[in-house]
């Protein structure tokens, strides 16, 4: 730390607040203690130490993006409407999400709501990332078709 401490600490600095770079400086050294024996003996420990630093900097940022934004008062909400102005029932459109099965909803749910990539739903269903996508788009196509209603020419013919 005496020989290592400020360039690592100028590193974290470079990227954070003060109070943040100093969080992600002890986590630095707390993470190179917990590594140091396996460091093999011809390794640039500056360089070691920097890099661990610069990530957990990363880390700290990652995480303070993560946080909800305080505001001063909370957005009154809209009802949602189509582009002809009639308003869609959202408890509707939620009841249809829930009778979905389950590997649709889920894929929906994570994918479009959530905005989790494929890769990241996939884990979460345990399935392919390929089966993920397929179930997705094949909830939403359920959800389409039932939201609409019949095919009025449908009917008429």
């Amino acid at each position: 730390m005496a020989e290592h401490g400020r360039v690592v600490w100028r590193v974290c600095r470079a990227l954070l607040p003060e109070a943040d770079a100093d969080d992600a400086w002890s986590e630095t050294f707390l993470a190179a203690l917990r590594a140091y024996p396996d460091l093999r003996p011809d390794s640039d420990v500056q360089a070691w130490l920097v890099t661990i630093g610069h990530r957990k900097a990363l880390d700290v940022l990652r995480r303070r993006r993560r946080l909800p934004i305080p505001v001063a008062e909370a957005p009154e909400r809209r009802p949602a409407t189509d582009p002809d102005g009639f308003e869609l029932p959202d408890e509707h459109l939620w009841r249809l999400v829930a009778e979905l099965p389950d590997k649709q909803r889920g894929a929906v749910v994570y994918h479009h709501v959530a905005g989790l990539p494929y890769a990241r739903v996939a884990p979460l269903l345990g399935c392919s990332t390929a089966a993920a996508r397929r179930s997705a788009a094949d909830g939403i196509a359920r959800l389409r078709a039932r939201h609409r209603g019949p095919d009025p020419i449908e009917e008429d013919a």
